[in-house]
């Protein structure tokens, strides 16, 4: 681990102030996936900023929905009567994704903002365009089971590893955010992610000091609500495939840079076809490889299971 300066934030302003101007700093709130990074040397900061004990570690009413600060932990989130009562889906995605204890760390904000488990990344030994931009992308030439089948580029198949930022997609969520500037930002979280063009090391598009301060979510949408994964094993693993759907919204994760929103099956079940046919419609343009090609029939299949667990919940 290469040597860093820290300080504990305690005005939200000067914290984004002070990240945009220093070079090299980073905000640190649970600090689950930065300090394991850090121990790597895939993420180098200068300079720490702690917001952990900022007060943004609220669920508060807001207009029919929730406010969840960036603080809040995941245990925190997971764990409200209110969540569990009215938004199942992110109860059911929060505990899929990772254990008891690092639950209890992990923030709302910094599990939207982790990083890709691409075991390409993770080497650096290959070269990365994430780690180093313009280094290439072992991971085409490479194994590549566990990479992305949409919205991919020759820059970087590497997926996105949230399990809760699906859940927030399918709902509907929105982001704030706090500008250095002093503004606050308010915009819709699937327009959070980027996908990876050219510049797969930008990965949102939060600007240099913008810090996540909550995410809200509308009133609760009327019909089922589920979130179901694939993986290799029941421990914690990141999803080969993941469907979340509520109401009549569905995202999907593991197979793109982003949580993916999928219009277009969402189009086709409202039209009266099928879960099959509506999931084939979908991954119809869906780039793949001989490693990652079992994404697509999984996909569909857990699609299916999905909706039909759905619907004999309604019967």
């Amino acid at each position: 681990m290469r040597p860093f300066t820290y300080e504990r934030a305690t005005d939200l302003g000067q914290a984004v102030r002070e990240a945009s101007q220093t070079p090299g700093a980073r905000f640190l709130a649970g600090g689950t996936n930065l300090l394991d990074l850090m121990k790597l040397e895939i993420e180098r900061p200068q300079h720490l900023i702690d917001v952990s004990r900022l007060p943004l570690a609220g669920v508060e009413d807001a207009d029919g929905g929730l406010r969840i600060g960036a603080m809040a932990t995941n245990s925190q989130v997971a764990g409200d009567r209110r969540v569990r009562e009215h938004y199942p889906v992110l109860t059911q995605a929060i505990v899929s994704g990772a254990s008891g204890q690092l639950r209890n760390k992990a923030t709302t904000g910094g599990n939207l903002l982790q990083r890709t488990r691409c075991p390409y990344f993770y080497d650096t030994t290959k070269p990365c365009n994430k780690r180093t931009p313009g280094a290439g992308c072992a991971a085409l030439e490479g194994v590549s089971r566990e990479t992305a089948i949409l919205g991919a580029s020759t820059a970087c198949i590497a997926v996105h590893p949230s399990d809760m930022a699906v859940a927030l997609v399918a709902l509907g969520a929105d982001v704030e955010t706090q500008t250095p500037a002093g503004d606050t930002r308010r915009f819709p979280l699937m327009e959070l992610h980027r996908l990876p063009g050219e510049t797969p090391h930008i990965e949102t598009h939060l600007i240099p000091g913008e810090l996540i301060t909550a995410v809200v979510l509308p009133p609760p949408p009327p019909g089922g609500q589920i979130y179901r994964k694939a993986r290799d094993r029941a421990s914690y693993a990141t999803a080969h495939a993941s469907i979340a759907i509520a109401g009549g919204q569905v995202a999907l994760g593991g197979l793109a840079h982003k949580p993916w929103r999928a219009v277009t099956a969402e189009a086709a079940l409202a039209a009266g076809a099928s879960p099959t046919e509506a999931m084939t419609a979908e991954l119809a343009d869906a780039s793949v490889g001989e490693l990652n090609a079992f994404k697509v029939p999984l996909t569909t299949r857990l699609f299916a299971a999905a909706v039909q667990e759905i619907s004999g919940e309604a019967a």
